[in-house]
């Protein structure tokens, strides 16, 4: 792939490199893999445009993975104070933990228990 490629996709909002202090481009595994999945769009004959598009709708789905992510690192973090509060025997913290508990922890600890079950 030439430099000018490159530079075109770039210029497009295709593809994004780091810069170093000497401005020169870094470029890494995902944007290697993104020239790849360009490469075998354009084989199909796939508009640029419509490459784009597809880059734009996988970049949206790894945001909501990244937000579903920190999501269930909060509900872990729930799940183990219930757990401790339940081994612990502290009726006290567990009424508390029930108490200020979001629906969405709630939901996943019924859903464990279902699963232990």
């Amino acid at each position: 792939m030439t430099k000018r490629t490159i530079d075109h996709y770039t210029n497009l909002g295709l593809l994004k490199a780091e810069r170093s202090s000497t401005n020169y481009r870094y470029y890494d595994h995902s944007s290697i893999e993104r020239l790849n999945f360009i490469e075998r769009c354009k084989k199909e004959s796939m508009p640029l445009v419509e490459i784009k598009k597809k880059i734009l709708e996988k970049d949206a789905e790894e945001i909501d993975i990244q937000e579903l992510r920190l999501k269930m690192k909060g509900l872990e973090k729930d799940v183990s104070e219930v757990l401790a509060s339940l081994d612990k025997g502290d009726i006290k913290k567990l009424e508390f933990v029930k108490k200020n508990i979001s629906h969405e922890s709630l939901s996943l600890i019924q859903t464990l228990l279902l699963l232990l079950n």
